[in-house]
């Protein structure tokens, strides 16, 4: 039994919590990371940490800048995924740094900013029913940074076995925050009105939901930027980078909020499908 026991902890020394890393394990720790992928995740964290930094000093004019900069951190994710994959600098460090990058920047900096744009009430007019809406505020907020977490952790897993590129299983993260970042670019000012922070609230709860679900959502890594494609995509490609650059409020509030209820609608669209066809039979 001794040399069968031996066999089972060599193939799989996850089993055994208590013993130590391997040579080989430790040869690849001591290789370094892929420095052009991870400075594009660290860009990522930082745009996270300027958004706290404004939710902390409370500079009302700099909300719209913390907004945008949720934007930014999603493209400079999007771009260090990217580049991994087409210059093969993939890892299993790269995964687990660009996820706690998304945790700070797509969790933690939207609940804050968040917070002090709808919930935190202007000096001394703090009335029973903002306090009670600051209350509840904290708790759906701690409520969506725990999805973020678990949203993380399940994709996390999922790249460890075969799995459909085409598709996101649950609301991705970055497109959560990128919905409450253009909400507040598109408002612009603080909410004062008691009513609209509780439809804030309601759309973290629901954005919450929405990454712990099953929901499938397009993830465009099948599209070949590279290939040919019709002149009428690079036309609606510009039109849509124009509408961005001259009316970003409507544009990226329009384009975030497709891409969470696209989902949603496929769906609903799929549950009909099956419905009418057992349906049928």
């Amino acid at each position: 039994m001794q040399p069968k026991e031996m066999a089972i902890d060599d193939a799989d020394p996850i089993l055994r919590l208590d013993a130590a890393p391997s040579s080989s394990v430790k040869r690849r720790l001591r290789r370094g990371i892929h420095l052009l992928p991870s400075v594009f995740t660290v860009a990522n964290l930082m745009c996270g940490c300027y958004v706290i930094r404004v939710a902390v000093d409370g500079n009302s004019m700099e909300y719209d800048y913390a907004a945008r900069a949720i934007w930014i951190a999603w493209m400079f994710d999007a771009l260090d995924g990217a580049l991994a994959r087409v210059t093969g600098t993939t890892s299993a460090f790269g995964k687990q740094f660009d996820s706690l990058a998304d945790i700070v920047t797509f969790g933690i900096a939207p609940v804050f900013l968040t917070y002090v744009w709808a919930l935190r009430p202007p000096p001394l007019s703090a009335s029973q029913d903002r306090v009670l809406a600051m209350g509840v505020g904290c708790v759906v907020g701690l409520f969506y940074v725990v999805c973020c977490a678990w949203r993380l952790a399940r994709f996390n897993l999922q790249l460890l076995g075969p799995r459909e590129n085409r598709y996101f299983v649950g609301l991705p993260t970055p497109a959560a925050a990128l919905l409450v970042a253009g909400v507040i670019h598109y408002v612009g000012r603080p909410i004062q009105d008691v009513g609209l922070s509780w439809l804030l609230i309601s759309l973290l709860a629901i954005l919450g939901l929405l990454m712990l679900s099953s929901i499938r959502h397009y993830s465009f890594k099948r599209i070949h930027w590279t290939r040919r494609h019709r002149s009428t995509v690079v036309i609606l490609v510009t039109l849509l980078l124009a509408g961005v650059v001259h009316f970003s409020g409507i544009a990226l509030l329009v384009i975030a909020a497709s891409y969470v209820l696209h989902g949603v609608a496929l769906q609903i669209f799929r549950s009909v499908r099956r419905r009418r066809k057992y349906g049928d039979a």
